[in-house]
């Protein structure tokens, strides 16, 4: 039971979360996968590479011999149950290879065997992620309006409400500063970019412009598409520019009290406090040549001096002793600084009610 698909059939079931079994071998689908993709290969690593030498050496035949070899017996019993599994848990998907073809259609027909009909995509993950490029770069030619403002002003949060907003750090798993890293591995390259377009294709029937959060290039190890980054610099921005001390109070929940509860939620309390340190220690570290020597040092003694409090009483404002300092001398000087080439972009400035109300009501 073959399907043909057209770009629209893919964008459907992308958009509807689909599921896919993806027989790749694991090494692929870490290069790049799409979202509701599960990973069910018909190779493991090193049977492919093994298949992928004799194919260069010895041709086809030769190849295609070895690879039923190699996954033959209780090896191959073992995956057909896996992939049987995932049928029956997931009745209207579809199996997906690098391009829809002989992977794709050895495990279509090992499950014809136990009785099971699966539809294919044909043309595989390479059409599926074709159809992501091309959806992106068609969705970001809508108006796009950016969140600009200084650290702690809740912009990521803001831009995560809005019906319209698509939020990149989210995607990223990253929240774009040297501290931004979170206990979710960032995705490849491709990936992130799949992620993308899929959020894109789900509120594309809703929404006729964008709103997403000033970002610069890349977003932890992941770059923004190309496209997408040459409309968000023509973009105009707003501006939410909140209180110092509101700031800081979501900048102590963010960076300290959720990424104290995440470590030790994940690997207990030693070596939990032991990552979370290592985590803050990172963060400053990374800016050390934009901060100096002398004042990395300086600021390094009251991060340990606050961690050291907060491991005893628990409370994580201590924190703030080298914090505002870093937002002082750092992080605020740079954004402003970055901002000042940006001005005349600057459509609206207010606390975060005022640009929430604002883009709501445009």
């Amino acid at each position: 039971m073959e399907l043909t698909t057209s770009s629209q059939n893919i964008r459907q079931i992308l958009i509807t979360d689909t599921p896919l079994i993806d027989v790749r071998a694991p090494i692929e689908f870490q290069q790049g996968s799409m979202p509701n993709a599960i990973n069910l290969p018909l190779m493991n690593d090193d049977e492919r590479a093994a298949v992928g030498t004799c194919y260069k050496q010895q041709g086809s035949a030769k190849a295609v011999e070895l690879g039923h070899q190699l996954v033959g017996g209780d090896i191959k019993m073992a995956r057909v149950t896996a992939w049987k599994e995932a049928c029956k848990k997931n009745t209207h998907g579809y199996i997906c290879c690098a391009r829809g073809g002989m992977r794709s259609h050895i495990v279509q027909s090992w499950l014809k065997e136990v009785d099971i009909e699966y539809p294919l995509i044909n043309g595989g993950y390479k059409t599926l992620r074709q159809t992501a490029i091309d959806a992106v770069n068609e969705l970001v030619q809508r108006p796009i309006i950016l969140v600009g403002g200084c650290t702690g002003n809740g912009k990521t949060a803001l831009v995560h409400h809005l019906a319209n907003g698509i939020d990149l750090e989210g995607l990223a798993h990253h929240r774009g500063s040297s501290f931004g890293r979170t206990l979710q591995q960032q995705y490849s390259q491709a990936t992130f970019e799949n992620y993308l377009a899929v959020s894109l294709l789900k509120k594309a029937q809703h929404c006729q412009r964008w709103v997403l959060e000033d970002e610069g290039r890349a977003i932890g190890a992941n770059s923004l598409p190309l496209e997408l980054r040459t409309q968000m610099e023509k973009a105009p921005i707003a501006i939410i520019d909140d209180p110092f001390e509101l700031r800081l109070e979501r900048l102590k929940y963010e960076y300290f009290d959720r990424m104290t509860q995440d470590f030790l939620a994940a690997f207990g309390f030693e070596r939990g406090w032991q990552e979370y340190s290592d985590y803050l220690h990172h963060g400053l570290s990374a800016i050390r040549k934009r901060l100096g020597s002398q004042r990395t040092i300086e600021l390094t003694h009251l991060l340990e001096l606050a961690l050291a409090d907060q491991k005893i009483t628990g409370d994580t404002r201590t924190h703030f002793s080298w914090l505002v300092p870093l937002l002082n001398e750092y992080y605020d000087p740079m954004y402003r600084y970055q901002l000042s080439k940006k001005q005349q972009r600057i459509v609206f400035r207010g606390n975060y009610q005022e640009v929430e109300h604002w883009l709501t009501h445009q």
